[in-house]
């Protein structure tokens, strides 16, 4: 494998070259995992309410620049600029709410004879968190901030293509007055800086988010290592709308489902289940739906879809979609420079790949279901579980199904699947463990137990 020293970050939208990055070598990220340890024992012996002051403090200097880092954003990953700019608020949240945790990182008093028995919270150490490209500001923080918050240092690996962001979080962190050190942006090839922090002895936690087939491989290196470990893998998540459902509205939030991020979003709604007897009406619908959702510009506050992130990924997704074949909704996209792709909704049948692979751009299939035992079946027809809607008037039929299928975050007349104050996770091939929600710190912690004899020997 030849190593590069240097990543060219490009401007999906045009094609420019923002800027060149070095990469981080394996024996950088031994040096960065020494002072990260160095920089992380202080920290933890902080006093909770000191680490909680700066981590807030940390978040006041985030939201001092969120036009920047927005734009920032608009540059590296061809995001909207609305978009853009509510990723670097929510940074900004997850710094907040992750502050609020420190005091009431509890341990517990157990009854026991004898004398007293309490148990602690203790910080692992040094916490690896390796980011995807598709939401690079928000998911970095996921790990981030609770991980800060716990009592950690953190070693942040962001995706090839989009490291700027995260560059310019670690000098807010300085900026803040958090311990040089202690949070560090490592740029670099996953095979080789990635590599590097899952391998590193001195590395006690991993937290990695992106595609299945390299989080199978990462957990085998960490197994071998007994390495505690967080994945957040891919997903192909199922909107299932039933006849009872407001179709209407059901139609109208369909393109935000699959089209946000440009369906580069592991929780993206790209299998469509609609129960036979309003089928036709739905996607009647849905097709000036899809048309209205704008595309162009990232800049331009009124884009709603951008270009998606490389030529590789527009490959990716041409190679499920040929140019040829007839889609029921096929909408438009710019021309010329930048990688885009138009909005492509297919209809299909429950085995085609369309239907069971993740494709990660803005293409959903549309399947019918005749009733509620069949659409539970097809929700579930994936190696996926991590997400999904479900559109009923029905509160009964909406618990069933929410509890019949398999995936981690299921929401009723909804699609929002991600609140930092809530846990995020899922089933099946989509993951292990959970992030976010109010015990998203005792996940970055050792419980200790100790006990203190009351009888005199």
């Amino acid at each position: 494998m030849v190593t590069v020293h240097e990543l060219d970050i490009i401007n999906p939208a045009n094609e420019d070259l923002v800027a060149t990055v070095p990469t981080t070598s394996p024996a950088e990220v031994d040096t960065a995992v020494r002072r990260a340890a160095a920089a992380q024992a202080g920290w933890a012996a902080l006093a909770p309410a000191d680490r909680a002051r700066l981590l807030r403090r940390f978040a006041d200097v985030v939201d001092a620049h969120r036009g920047p880092l927005a734009r920032l954003e608009v540059q590296e990953a061809g995001h909207p600029l609305g978009n853009a700019e509510w990723e670097a608020g929510n940074v900004r949240d997850l710094l907040e709410y992750a502050a609020g945790g420190v005091e009431r990182l509890n341990g517990a008093q157990i009854p026991v004879a004898g004398g007293l028995n309490v148990t602690f919270q203790e910080p692992l150490g040094v916490v690896a968190v390796i980011a995807p490209w598709n939401f690079p500001m928000p998911i970095a923080a996921w790990g981030a901030a609770p991980a800060l918050a716990a009592g950690n240092a953190v070693l942040l690996k962001p995706a090839e293509t989009t490291p700027l962001t995260a560059l310019r979080l670690a000098q807010y962190a300085l900026d803040a007055g958090l311990p040089d050190g202690l949070f560090q942006v490592l740029p670099g090839e996953g095979p080789v800086t990635g590599a590097a922090l899952v391998d590193h002895p001195g590395v006690a936690k991993v937290v990695f988010t992106g595609s299945t087939a390299t989080g199978r491989r990462i957990a085998a290196r960490c197994a071998e290592r007994t390495k505690r470990l967080t994945l957040e893998l891919g997903g192909k998540s199922p909107n299932i709308v039933f006849a009872d459902a407001d179709i209407e509205a059901a139609a109208a939030a369909t393109p935000g489902s699959f089209l946000d991020n440009t369906g580069q979003d592991c929780c993206a709604r790209s299998r469509i289940l609609v129960q036979r007897q309003v089928y036709d009406r739905y996607m009647e619908l849905l097709e000036p739906a899809v048309k209205a959702f704008t595309v162009g510009d990232p800049t331009d506050p009124a884009t709603l879809m951008g270009p998606l992130i490389s030529a590789a990924q527009r490959e990716r997704v041409r190679s499920y979609v040929r140019e040829e074949a007839p889609a029921a909704i096929r909408g438009d996209a710019p021309t010329g420079k930048g990688f885009w792709y138009p909005a492509t909704v297919l209809e299909g049948r429950p085995d085609d790949r369309t239907a069971v692979e993740e494709i990660f751009g803005p293409v959903a299939v549309v399947l019918p279901f005749d009733d509620e035992a069949e659409a539970v079946r097809l929700a579930n027809a994936t190696d996926y579980g991590l997400s999904g809607s479900l559109w009923t008037r029905d509160v009964g039929r909406a618990l069933r199904v929410s509890r019949a299928v398999a995936a981690g975050n299921l929401s009723v007349n909804s699609h929002s699947s991600v609140r930092y104050s809530t846990p995020f996770g899922g089933f099946k091939q989509s993951g292990l463990g959970r992030e976010l929600g109010p015990d998203a710190l005792s996940a970055f912690t050792e419980t200790k137990n100790v006990f203190i004899a009351s009888e005199e020997y």
